[in-house]
Parts: C-alpha cells; structure tokens; sequence
C-alpha cells in the first residue's frame, strides 16, 4: 500500500482518488473546500492549498511515494516542475502546451519516473501505437476521439468534464500532424468531416492538436488526430474564434482590460458543466496500418463506454481517470521505474505494460474492441 497525492479534486481528479483508494492511502488537494467535500465524505484524506503556486505543491507533496497530476492545463508545466525538482514520482493527466521533454534531464538527475499525457486521448492512443511500433513497420497512424452527452442540447450539443478554458485549446491551438514523412500545421477545426460511430451515429471529425509528443517520438510517415462532436458544433466554434471571444490578449471595456478567453470560458461553463448524474459517452477509434513480416495489416481499436450510474462516474472520468491510475500502479508495482520523461507511447513499448493497463481497464468495465 503507497501513500499517494492527487492534486486536482474536479470530476477526473475526484474519480482517480476514489479508484486509487481502494488499494492505497490517498489525499487529494485542491484550492476548493467544495471541491474536496465530497472526497473527504468518502474517506479520502484533503489539504486545501493553492495549485497555481510551485511552492505550495512542494510542502503538499512532501512524505508521498507517487503524485498524480489533475489540474488545467495552464498549470500543468510548472506542477510537473515543481513535483520532479522535489524528487517524487508522477503520473499526469495534464495537458499543457509546453514540451515535457524540457523536463526529462531534471527528472533523471532527481531519479524521478515521470508518466505525461497519460489519460483518454492523449494517452490510450499512444500505448497502442507504442506497442505495435515494436513489432511492425507502421506507415499511417490515426484516431478519432470525442466525449458527448447522451441527451443533445441546444446551441452547443456539448458538456465537458473538465474546464471550459482546456477544452477552448481543442479550437484554437494549431493542429500538428505528420504527412509523408514531414510536420505539417493545420488550423485547429480544419479538415471537417462525417462519419458514421456505431452505436451513436454520424458524427463531425476535425483537426486538433492532440498528437503530442508523437510527433517526435516515434517514426512514422503519417500521424493525424480528430476530434469529435455532433453535427454543427464546428461551425458555432468557427464564429466565436473568428469574432474573437478565444482571444488571449487583453481588450478594453468600459475602461477594464480583460481577456476574451476567460469572459468566454466563465459564459460557457454553465452551459457545458456536466452534472453530476448526466450520461454522456466516451468514443474512440484507433487505425495503425503498415507491414509486419513484410506483409501489409491494418489494426482498428474502437471504444465505447458510457456513464456508470453504479458509481456515478462520467465516462470521461473513467476512460481518461483509470488510463492514469493504471500506470501510476504500474510505478508502485514495478513494473516501469525508469528515471525521465515518459509519454504513453514509451510506456506501451515496454513489456507488459500495455498489457497490464489493458487489464487494469478491463476490471473496470473499459474495454477496447480490436479487429
């Protein structure tokens, strides 16, 4: 039994702690009293302290064996920083936009394993192609994912497990992928297209930002990412980025400087907030094509996974939450204790990792259907 530290108490750090729980002793932080309530009403140990602030997170962190990292993406950079330069091992769902690899000769020189980007998407994506980069010659790599609720709802059609101002990055952070071999960029929501998802039905695909560190990490001649949504979201985005409300620089109103992201994301929230017994679904595709023994294979993954009333847990929270507490038992188990920067992709390549977090899904009801 470790003693573990999630920092994040929204609804994928709150479902972490709770599964983390059942084999460990687990605190969860956050800056909310409200936020952690819950959380300590079930028995998870909570410290109220200010995420945002490095040296918070050290005095936090101090005496725990594993950190798992569930804040916002803005913050993501400098809690990972924080937590290596105190010498603990971290697993991390954040999705921030600096490289993390500028992270991996601090995290050797502290002897700290450090697991990034390692929920739904990134993360399950990366293992499967990481695995199947060992055995086979892969030539295009591409996955489709998307998180909606069940019920849809005008104008958006959309609720997020997360904050507003993360999911915003999906529409604005220009679209990297691989085409023949080079580094193309795309505007994120470019290259829209329809495609049937059995069970849900005909959904919108566009381009995100979503490959990360594969772009650099492993060899292969195409990569694409796309994320999806109903029918019509795309173009509501369009207008919004186009009129300016996703801009970060400051603009003037009646005399206060403001920016037009966090007016955006602060108008948006309620409209987008999950509550707490809303079914909604997770959906994902996965294609790696290429050759092995020099003869042409094709693999899809598909996923698809829905609310557990049971628990009370939102798909995302469940498919993204147990991608990362899998591999933080894959740490405290010893299976993967190498020092540095480790993205899933690494991790997958492994052996029996991929194995084991497959696994480790499957016990809870997350389960890919391969062909």
């Amino acid at each position: 039994m470790a003693n573990i530290i999630v920092l994040g108490a929204g609804m994928v750090g709150s479902a972490m702690a709770l599964d983390l729980a059942k084999q460990h002793t687990v605190t969860s932080a956050d800056i909310s009293t409200k936020a952690l309530l819950p959380l300590a009403e079930r028995g998870i140990n909570t410290v109220v302290t200010d995420l945002s602030k490095p040296d918070h997170i050290k005095k936090a962190i101090a005496g725990f064996d594993l950190v798992v990292g569930a804040v916002p993406g803005f913050l993501g950079f400098a809690m990972a920083k924080a937590v290596i330069e105190a010498g603990i091992n971290l697993v991390d769902i954040s999705f921030f936009e600096e490289d993390p690899f500028e992270l991996n000769k601090l995290a050797q020189e502290n002897g700290v394993t450090a697991i990034v980007d390692c929920g739904v998407a990134p993360g399950l994506p990366n293992l499967l192609v990481g695995h199947h980069h060992q055995e086979m010659r892969i030539q295009n790599f591409e996955y489709y994912v998307g998180g909606l609720p069940q019920k849809r709802q005008w104008p958006y059609e959309y609720k997020a497990p997360f904050s507003p101002i993360d999911v915003l990055e999906e529409y604005t952070r220009p679209a990297r992928m691989i085409v023949g071999g080079q580094m193309v960029t795309k505007p994120a929501l470019s290259d829209a297209e329809l495609m049937d998802f059995p069970p849900v039905g005909r959904l919108e695909a566009f381009n995100s930002d979503g490959l990360r560190t594969l772009l650099f990490t492993l060899d292969i001649k195409n990569t694409k990412e796309k994320t999806l949504r109903y029918p019509g979201h795309i173009r509501l985005m369009e207008v919004l980025r186009e009129t300016g409300f996703f801009r970060k620089d400051e603009v003037e109103v009646n005399g206060t400087a403001i920016r037009p992201i966090d007016l955006t994301s602060k108008l948006l929230f309620p409209l987008w907030k999950l509550e707490q017994e809303e079914r909604e679904f997770t959906i994902m595709k996965v294609v790696i094509e290429g050759q092995k023994d020099k003869q042409p294979v094709r693999y899809e993954y598909d996923l698809y996974d829905e609310y557990h009333p049971e628990t009370q847990t939102s798909s995302m929270a469940r498919t993204t939450g147990y991608t990362c507490t899998a591999a933080a038992n894959l740490i405290l188990s010893g299976h993967f204790n190498r020092p540095g920067i480790y993205p899933p992709e690494l991790i997958g390549a492994w052996p029996g990792c991929l194995e084991f977090i497959l696994g480790y899904l499957k016990e809870r009801g997350v389960e890919f259907r391969k062909s």
